[in-house]
């Protein structure tokens, strides 16, 4: 018996239960120094940057939740800035800023894109009939795959897609009109200021 104990093969197996501790703990580790920074250095989870800030925004061509025989696509919009809204009936933060989206369609500064997140297609339907529609189109991303593309990983979160087709801003959370004014607005007016510094 103590042969078996001390042997290369119980030695094995008792190194290889420990890897799963080992790795919870240091998970544990990381997440408790990153709440650490959160809560003493003054991070803001809706300021995480996404790594497509800059980049071009992916290109999507989705059903419209309107009419699924009629196909959505962001380049509908090229060459002018646009809003990329990821919403679901079954987010509460959603229809918490609802009315902000409704007034920025109101004020008609850009076009707002829709994107209806794992969502049904009845249900979100009668939810825009209902508390109104600010979207100049709404897609339907039943499966999740253009979200993964975009980087989304909860709803709401709202992108800002410049003139040239670059990704400007994201904001992960529900809207309010102090944060369009904060950290939407100067990118519109950067916007406008290149275009007229362009223009003949």
């Amino acid at each position: 018996m103590a042969e078996e104990l001390t042997s290369p093969n119980a030695a094995g197996a008792r190194a290889r239960a420990l890897v799963p501790a080992v790795l919870f703990a240091v998970l544990l580790g990381v997440c408790g120094v990153t709440l650490y920074k959160i809560q003493h250095r003054g991070l803001d989870l809706h300021e995480i940057k996404s790594p497509l800030i800059g980049r071009p925004a992916p290109v999507f061509r989705l059903p419209s939740l309107a009419d699924p025989t009629v196909m959505v696509s962001n380049e509908a919009f090229a060459g002018r800035p646009y809003l990329v809204n990821v919403w679901g009936t079954w987010c509460g933060e959603c229809r918490a800023e609802h009315g902000v989206l409704l007034e920025i369609a109101r004020r008609a500064e850009l076009p707002l894109v829709g994107l209806d997140w794992r969502d049904e297609r009845g249900i979100a339907g009668r939810y825009l009939a209902t508390l109104g529609n600010p979207y100049s189109v709404v897609a339907s991303d039943d499966d999740g795959r253009v979200a993964i593309d975009w980087g989304v990983y909860g709803a709401p979160e709202t992108f800002l897609v410049g003139a040239d087709g670059q990704i400007k801003h994201k904001h992960v959370g529900a809207l309010s009109i102090d944060v369009w004014e904060r950290d939407f607005v100067p990118h519109l007016k950067a916007g406008t200021a290149a275009v007229a510094a362009v223009a003949p």
